[in-house]
Formats: structure tokens, C-alpha cells, sequence
């Protein structure tokens, strides 16, 4: 139950990204700031967090050796993960954009082929099939959102969160295989951020072309979605898996328990933005994908025991 406890409470946590985001873009702020500040804001907090553990040279030294590796994994993993998912919250109020980012776990099983460098390279069609009441989900939900706004607008913010879905497992997994267990979680964050930080300041120097400086209220906002997600709920949610880890149904009930993100989005819009209440054709697509999440949960603790040996190297 403690596991569960700290589970949800780290995806209150996450849901803070969805909610903030969407607040910035309402008061006018760019979401070119809203996504190069949280990383820069990350940066100093990590190496403290790291520095603390005394873990630092380990990382500069792995990313010494294979450069280009980690800046080409850590600009998909972190920078086309991130950019389009803040593009995409000035098109979408958070609670869509959470929902309709959880199609990430359809793309980690449809990358399976091109990321496993060992073991089985078949696309899990089971957990496909599972991953159809997600998107029916989201079909509901967008095509109610569509229903308000253009198609163009729609599409707007679905193509960005199509390809931020993809981009997190990949760059993340591909991550993982480079550092081959050398580096500890946050190591490895610490790496991607350093690493990914040419394409965040390259960024930058776009949004100061083309956009006003990010106001004092947006620099303070988007402080706050660095420690809430980047620190803060990271750490939450890997010392809950952390405390089940030998406990595969209980595993599972914590990486369930991620599903809450879109809950707590549309709760904090309805009380900090006085977001109007989700049609209920919304509230059934949200239900979906929770639903839909829960059955993956529950499909990969029964799978875990027969696949522990070959999922190793990936997971």
C-alpha cells in the first residue's frame, strides 16, 4: 500500500508538467520557455543531487567516450520528447495533452524490432491489442475537442504528441543499452540533460529571434515543473518501483498508478484555471485510457516471470 501511496503521489507530481504548461501558454508565455527552461533549470539541481553522491566523473567520462551516441539519444529522448509536448499544451488543455501522451506505450511495443539488440524482436501483439481501448480513448477524446476547434487546431496538437510518444522510449531505451547498467537513474538523467543541452540552447537563440524574453511569472512556473517532474516525481516514482521490485504484481500496480497524471490535470485546470468541465464523451475516453493502462499493467506482471531473463538488457 506505501508503494501504491508513493505512486500516486509522484504522478500528482507529474501532472504539475500538463498543468503549468498550459497555464504559461494562457498567460502569452512561449513554449519555446517553457520547454529550455525546465532543462536548464534541471541541470544545476542533478549535478547537486549527483555531485552530493559524489557520482559526477563517471558520467563526463561515459560521455567522453561516446559523444555522439549521447547527444544524438538525449536530443530524441529529452529534446523531441519534450519541445513538441509543450507545442502541443497551447493547442490542448493539459488533461488532453496528459491523455493523449500516453500513447508512448503503444510506441514502446511498436519500436520492440528496432530497439531489442538481443532476444525476442516481435512486436508484443498482446499488449497491441491492449493498447486499442487507449486509443479509442483517445479518439473519443480528441474528436470531442475537435468538435470545438478547427481540424488544423486538432491536429496541432496531436501530430507534436505523436512524435513526442515515440521520441521518449527511444531515445530513453536506447539510453539505457549505451550505458549498459554504468551509470546509476540519475546518472543517466544528468547525462541526457548535459548531453541534450546543445539543442535546448539552440532553442534559445531561436526564441530570442522570434519571441518577447519568457516574463518573471513564466521563469518562476517553469522552476516549478523542473523540481514537481524533473526531480521531485522522478524520484518518487522510481523508489516506488524500487520498494516492489521483487514483487511483480505489485510492480505493476505502481506503474498503474501513472494513469492518475490525466485525473490530476483535469482537477488542477478546474481549480487553477477554472477550466469548463470535460463533455462526457471525455470523461469515457478518459476512463479508456486508465482502463486501458491498468490492463497493460496487469498483462506485463503476468508476462515478467517468463520473459525476466530475455527483458533485461531492455527494460
Amino acid at each position: 500500500m506505501r508503494a501504491i501511496f508513493i505512486g500516486i503521489l509522484s504522478a500528482l507530481f507529474f501532472s504539475v508538467t500538463f498543468i503549468l504548461n498550459r497555464m504559461m501558454d494562457l498567460e502569452g508565455g512561449s513554449w519555446i520557455w517553457s520547454a529550455s527552461l525546465r532543462f536548464f533549470f534541471m541541470l544545476p539541481m542533478l549535478l547537486l543531487i549527483v555531485g552530493y553522491q559524489k557520482n559526477i566523473k563517471p558520467v563526463l567520462a561515459h560521455l567522453r567516450r561516446y559523444p555522439t551516441q549521447w547527444i544524438l539519444w538525449s536530443t530524441v529522448g529529452f529534446g523531441l520528447f519534450y519541445a513538441p509536448l509543450t507545442f502541443a499544451s497551447s493547442f490542448g488543455p493539459g488533461w488532453l495533452v496528459a491523455a493523449t501522451f500516453q500513447l508512448t506505450i503503444i510506441a514502446g511495443s511498436l519500436l520492440v524490432p528496432f530497439i531489442n539488440k538481443s532476444g525476442s524482436k516481435r512486436i508484443p501483439m498482446q499488449s497491441i491489442w491492449i493498447s486499442v481501448v487507449i486509443i479509442l480513448g483517445i479518439f473519443i477524446m480528441q474528436i470531442e475537442h475537435a468538435s470545438s476547434v478547427s481540424w488544423v487546431h486538432m491536429m496541432l496538437c496531436v501530430i507534436p504528441l505523436l512524435i513526442s510518444a515515440f521520441a521518449y522510449p527511444l531515445g530513453n531505451r536506447k539510453m539505457m543499452q549505451i550505458s549498459n547498467g554504468e551509470l546509476t537513474t540519475f546518472q543517466r538523467i544528468l547525462g541526457m540533460t548535459i548531453a541534450s543541452m546543445p539543442f535546448w540552447i539552440i532553442l534559445s537563440v531561436y526564441g530570442l529571434l522570434t519571441e518577447d524574453l519568457p516574463t518573471a511569472s513564466q521563469v518562476g512556473q517553469t522552476f516549478i515543473v523542473a523540481i514537481s517532474s524533473g526531480v521531485i516525481a522522478t524520484g518518487l516514482f522510481f523508489y516506488a518501483t524500487e520498494l516492489v521490485k521483487n514483487d511483480n504484481q505489485k510492480l505493476a500496480g505502481v506503474e498503474a498508478t501513472q494513469s492518475g497524471e490525466v485525473l490530476f490535470a483535469l482537477i488542477g485546470e478546474l481549480i487553477l484555471l477554472s477550466a469548463p468541465l470535460p463533455a462526457v464523451a471525455s470523461f469515457i475516453g478518459m476512463a479508456l485510457v486508465i482502463l486501458g493502462m491498468v490492463l497493460h499493467s496487469i498483462s506485463s506482471s503476468k508476462k515478467v516471470p517468463v520473459q525476466k531473463k530475455r527483458s533485461a538488457s531492455i527494460s
